[in-house]
């Protein structure tokens, strides 16, 4: 007798992606696999950064089954929206789904950046959203992080200026987007 699994499994690389211009807009769709093929397609992302009471990120470490710079730190979570989707929208979702956490968000700019991930010959080309969202103090008393194994080695909290000093002494460790991120959230966290 065979077993069947009652949900199917989502590939995520055959998600669809929005394809965007040089200013942001929709130009088409295709799926994250050909998005992230050398030379790699400009597309819609975001970025979240989650921050405590106390002024800390809260950092993953992507897991290592992950297609685009496995098992470096990054922000909280990222991926995209589906084409049309709202950004918050989907960036909810996800917080969900990889940290399991849920809070309000706040979109505090853009972040285009262009990385080559050497160790998998994937690309990053992507039109990047950046959300904060709070956490406070009584809230994380009831309800710790639960990253999903499958998306998420591990995680950490940590002060802004000391993760830019980490970045600085060791950059090999951290995704080629994270500091760029960081530095429009800790922008817009001070400004919100």
């Amino acid at each position: 007798m065979t077993e069947t699994l009652a949900e199917p499994i989502t590939d995520r690389e055959a998600l669809p992606v929005e394809l965007v211009d040089e200013a942001g807009q929709p130009v088409g769709a295709c799926p994250v696999a050909q998005a992230h093929t050398a030379p790699g397609l400009l597309h819609r992302a975001f970025s979240v950064l989650l921050f405590d009471e106390a002024g800390r990120v809260l950092l993953q470490q992507r897991a290592a089954v992950k297609t685009r710079f496995p098992l470096l730190w990054a922000n909280t979570c990222c991926g995209h929206p589906a084409p049309g989707e709202p950004v918050v929208a989907a960036a909810a979702v996800r917080l969900a789904e990889e940290m399991g956490l849920a809070t309000a968000l706040t979109e505090v700019g853009i972040y285009r950046y262009h990385a080559e991930d050497s160790s998998t010959g994937r690309v990053e080309h992507e039109w990047d959203h950046v959300l904060i969202g709070r956490l406070n103090a009584e809230f994380l008393r009831t309800a710790a992080p639960r990253p999903d194994p499958a998306e998420v080695a591990d995680h950490a909290w940590i002060q802004p200026d000391a993760l830019r000093d980490a970045i600085a002494d060791d950059p090999g460790s951290y995704t080629p987007w994270l500091l760029g991120v960081l530095d429009i959230a800790d922008e817009g966290a001070r400004v919100s």
